[in-house]
C-alpha cells in the first residue's frame, strides 16, 4: 500500500523521532511511505484559538494536497480529528467540501490503521521495558480510538504493559489551554502524573506527542523518573532499544 505521511507541526518541531519511527514501522510492514515537503498545519492550532479564516486557508491546503492519496497516516490523534471532525465546522467551498468528505474516510491516526485498516495486533516490535498508556483526548474521545494502541502494546515482545485504575484523565494540554491557563494546566498535568506515576512503569506511552511533553515536564516538576515516549517508538523498536 502507498500511505502519505502527515506529520502534524509538534512531530515536526520537537519530536522528530517519532516521524522517523513511523516511517521505519511502516516500512517494516511492508508499505510504501510518501512524505510531501509541501505540507504544512493542519489547521487545528489556529482553529482552537478561533481563527478560523486561518484555519480554513491550512484546510483547504491539506485536501488539495492530500486529494488523490490512496491512505493518509499521521502519528497524532489531535490532528487527525481536526481533519476529520472539525473542518466541517470551516466554510468549505461546496467542492473542497465534497473532496474533503471523500477524503476523511482515508485519513487514519496511526493505531486505528494498524488495527482497523490492516487488521494487525502484533507488529513484530520488542521492548523490555514496563510501560503504562495515557489516552489522549482527542484520540479517545473525538476518534473512539480506545483499544487499539493497548492491544498493539500488548503483543510487543518483552513489554509489561501496566494498567491501572487511573482512568482516562486529560493530561492538561490543551493546546493554547496550556500558554493561556499555564497554572490550572500545570495543576493538571501534574495529577495526571502523579496517577500515572503511581504503577511504578518506567515509560509512559501515548499517541499524541502533545500530551506526552506536557507530562514530561510534569514528571520533571514533581521529581518522577518516569520518560515518556510516543508508542510508534515501541512498535518501530525490534530489538529493545530505540
Amino acid at each position: 500500500m502507498k500511505i502519505s505521511l502527515f506529520i502534524p507541526c509538534l512531530v515536526d518541531q520537537a519530536a522528530p523521532e517519532t516521524a522517523k519511527a513511523t516511517v521505519t514501522l511502516l516500512e517494516r510492514l511492508g508499505h510504501e511511505v510518501h512524505y510531501d515537503i509541501r505540507q504544512t498545519c493542519c489547521g487545528q492550532a489556529p482553529f482552537n484559538a478561533g481563527f478560523r479564516d486561518e484555519a480554513l486557508t491550512l484546510a483547504e491546503k491539506f485536501i488539495k494536497l492530500f486529494s488523490n492519496s490512496e491512505i493518509i497516516v499521521a502519528p497524532s490523534g489531535s490532528c487527525v480529528s481536526m481533519v476529520v471532525n472539525h473542518y466541517q465546522e470551516l466554510n468549505l467551498s461546496t467542492d473542497l467540501n465534497d473532496d474533503w468528505l471523500e477524503l476523511k474516510t482515508r485519513v487514519f491516526e496511526l493505531t486505528s490503521f494498524l488495527v482497523d485498516k490492516l487488521q494487525l495486533s502484533d507488529v513484530g516490535a520488542n521492548f523490555p521495558h514496563k510501560v503504562t498508556y495515557h489516552a489522549s483526548c482527542h484520540l479517545l474521545r473525538d476518534l473512539g480510538v480506545k483499544d487499539q494502541p493497548l492491544k498493539l502494546l500488548k503483543n510487543v515482545k518483552d513489554l509489561q504493559l501496566i494498567e491501572g485504575d487511573w482512568g482516562d484523565e486529560c493530561c492538561g494540554y490543551g493546546g493554547a489551554f496550556s500558554a493561556k491557563y499555564s497554572d490550572l494546566s500545570n495543576r493538571i498535568a501534574d495529577r495526571r502524573a502523579e496517577n500515572l506515576a503511581a504503577g511504578g512503569a518506567e515509560f509512559i506511552t501515548g499517541a499524541d506527542d502533545s500530551c506526552l511533553m506536557n507530562l514530561r515536564e510534569a514528571f520533571k516538576r514533581i521529581g518522577k523518573p518516569q520518560q515518556t515516549i510516543h508508542i510508534a517508538r515501541i512498535l518501530a523498536s525490534t530489538n529493545g532499544e530505540l
